[in-house]
């Protein structure tokens, strides 16, 4: 199963080309990600906010959290340039892979949803490792989580290269 968050565009996001660049799209996929996966603060009134579901934000993202994640590998294979577009785009994510400590999410960025024909723009991949913000070290995977992630768990994308 995949999960569907719909990102929009600024017009920040175009470069000189007049589409949207490789600094600006790993930008998106961490918003979708963020989204998906994390518990944040409303800006209007600080309370807790999950943007796409209940059961996929289980990571407090909020300031003082005792879960830091970090980036230990992202992977962008470009397939269409992303023109700007007044629709959300739509990012699909699902978990490619989950370890004890670690975990690679997966992704497809697509023209937005309802849109004929569907233009598969990008596929990514970004590999986070849980780490306990006390002692700065990767902390496991927990019962929590692993149970909100396993419906979303399937098979990790594959890049053209390796195919």
């Amino acid at each position: 199963m995949r999960l569907h968050v719909p990102i929009r565009l600024r017009w920040s996001d175009l470069d000189a080309y007049g589409h949207v660049n490789n600094a600006e799209m790993l930008r998106l996929l961490e918003e979708a990600r963020i989204h998906a996966f994390w518990v944040t603060e409303d800006a209007v009134g600080g309370e807790p906010e999950q943007a796409v579901g209940a059961s996929t934000a289980v990571l407090d993202g909020r300031p003082g959290a005792s879960t830091l994640t970090l980036i230990a590998r992202q992977e962008v294979e470009y397939l269409a340039q992303v023109p700007y577009l007044r629709q959300p785009l739509d990012i699909q994510l699902w978990i490619g892979r989950m370890g004890g400590a670690s975990l690679e999410v997966s992704y497809e960025v697509r023209s937005p949803e309802g849109t004929e024909p569907v233009v598969l723009y990008a596929r990514a991949a970004t590999t986070l490792v849980l780490v306990d913000a006390a002692s700065g070290r990767p902390r496991r995977i927990n019962d929590r989580e692993r149970a909100a992630w396993t419906p979303y768990l399937g098979e990790p994308v594959v890049f053209a290269k390796r195919r």
